[in-house]
């Protein structure tokens, strides 16, 4: 089986790092670099580099630079996305990213892992597991996704926090290691009546 195989199955894996061939992440690293270079008035170019980036996305996928990620193929996102600067997503395992998420800025997105084992680590082994976020999630500003885990439709992550663990839906979630803290409610709604304008 070829290496961008097993990188596209949606299952983890352990590789060696230095088995990748640099083309596999070539195309990736010059459309984010042209992506970071765009002016906040190229709506239609940077609409254009994205579809040429991604697994997946829709006119209604907005990224602010400055984004980074390992191969941009693995990288699947449906409907409405706002994502805000300074994302990094290390897709080394398919991401899966739900409609109408809102993901805001300095979020880490991240796949790959390395071997516990500082030899092994030194040598270039590593791991890597499918992340799935659902539907009309909110992930604050500064928190990172690891490896492995599933966001439920509906739920918000506190801002800072390390998501290690899968996080059900409808619930708010926060910390270091990020645990469910209580539901969303009916009265997290904002009355249009508090509302400034």
């Amino acid at each position: 089986m070829e290496i961008k195989d097993i990188i596209q199955k949606n299952q983890g894996y352990n590789s060696n790092n230095l088995n990748v061939p640099k083309s596999l992440k070539a195309t990736a690293q010059k459309l984010c670099f042209e992506y970071n270079q765009t002016g906040p008035d190229e709506a239609e170019k940077r609409r254009d580099i994205l579809k040429n980036l991604l697994g997946k996305c829709s006119d209604l996928t907005f990224i602010e630079p400055s984004f980074h990620c390992d191969y941009g193929f693995n990288i699947f996102v449906d409907g409405l996305a706002v994502i805000n600067y300074n994302c990094v997503i290390l897709d080394t395992s398919p991401v899966h990213i739900g409609a109408n998420a809102f993901i805001a800025p300095g979020v880490c997105i991240a796949c790959a892992g390395h071997s516990i084992n500082p030899e092994q680590r030194a040598n270039g082994i590593s791991t890597s597991k499918p992340i799935t976020i659902g539907k009309d999630v909110w992930i604050g500003a500064n928190a990172v996704i690891c490896g492995g885990v599933t966001i439920g439709e509906g739920s918000v992550i506190g801002a800072g926090s390390v998501v290690t663990k899968d996080i059900p839906p409808m619930v708010v979630a926060a910390g270091n290691p990020c645990r469910v803290i209580r539901e969303v409610r009916e009265d997290d709604k904002i009355q249009p009546e508090d509302l400034a304008f």
